[in-house]
Parts: C-alpha cells; structure tokens; sequence
C-alpha cells in the first residue's frame, strides 16, 4: 500500500480509509509502517472499523510528518512503561542500541489475541539493536504470515 505524501492525508483515518480500501470485507487488517530503521507503527482495523495505532516510539510524531499524522492523535499520556529487565521475555540477541531511549506509545494490546502480548510487543521494540523490519519479521511469525508480507517488501 502507498500511503502517498504524508500531506495528502489529514489524519490517521485517512490511512485507515486506504486500509479498508484494500479489503472491504477483511474482518482484520494490519498495516506494518517502518520507517527509517527507527520507526515502526501498526494500526488495525477490525471489520473495517475500530481503528487501533501502536507506535514503537513517540518521538515519531515529531521527526516526521508521516509520524505525526499515524500517532499524533495518540495522547503522551499513552505512553507505555518500558519492561523490567527482571521479566521473563528475553529479547533476541542483537548489537547494542538505543533501546533505553524510546517511548511507545496507544495502545500495545492491539494484537494481543493473535498472540502477540502488549508487554512481548514492547519488548521487542525495546529490544536491542532491534530495527522495525525485524519486529514486523517476529510478529508476522507469531501471525503465521511471515513469507507472505517478505513477498511484499
């Protein structure tokens, strides 16, 4: 999907609209939005309508205008904690980055009964050296679509 110029869309609804555009009778659609090795939002739409957004940062709103008009709607109170190190979920082994300096922001919770917790989903946006292409590679794997949306790229 060509989300165009982030000027030719208003707001997240018109990505939406393209989104529901792409199968009018999908009961879920996700759309992966990476950007720059940085960035990654996903947005969802259940039966074309309730619109879920999941940014692995909210520094995306102000960097770019494609950031802004997919999470700028997203309250900073929405932010998420970040996971103790103590927690279970371990991260897969990556060079180091700059985990400690992201702030995800709406709502995590947007996969999580395909199987994809909101905590496990911010953990591998936190984790290190992690770029937006290989959590999109590890959630479409939990999804069971990875070798098709590596079709698409």
């Amino acid at each position: 999907m060509d989300l165009g110029r982030p000027a030719d869309l208003a707001d997240v609804e018109d990505v939406a609209d393209l989104l529901r555009d792409v199968d009018v009778d999908a009961s879920v659609s996700l759309l992966f939005v990476e950007v720059d090795d940085e960035y990654l939002a996903v947005l969802r739409l259940d039966e074309g309508e309730d619109l879920r957004v999941f940014g692995s940062d909210a520094a995306f709103v102000d960097e770019s205008p494609l950031g802004a008009v997919l999470l700028g709607d997203q309250d900073r109170h929405d932010t998420i904690e970040l996971p103790d190190e103590d927690d279970d979920y371990e991260a897969p082994e990556q060079p180091a980055g700059n985990a400690d300096d992201i702030e995800p922001v709406g709502d995590s919770d947007l996969l999580a009964d395909l199987g994809i917790s909101g905590q496990k989903l911010v953990e591998l946006c936190a984790g290190e050296g992690m770029m937006p292409s290989d959590v999109t590679t590890e959630i479409c794997a939990v999804l069971g679509c990875a070798d098709a949306v590596e079709e698409l790229r």
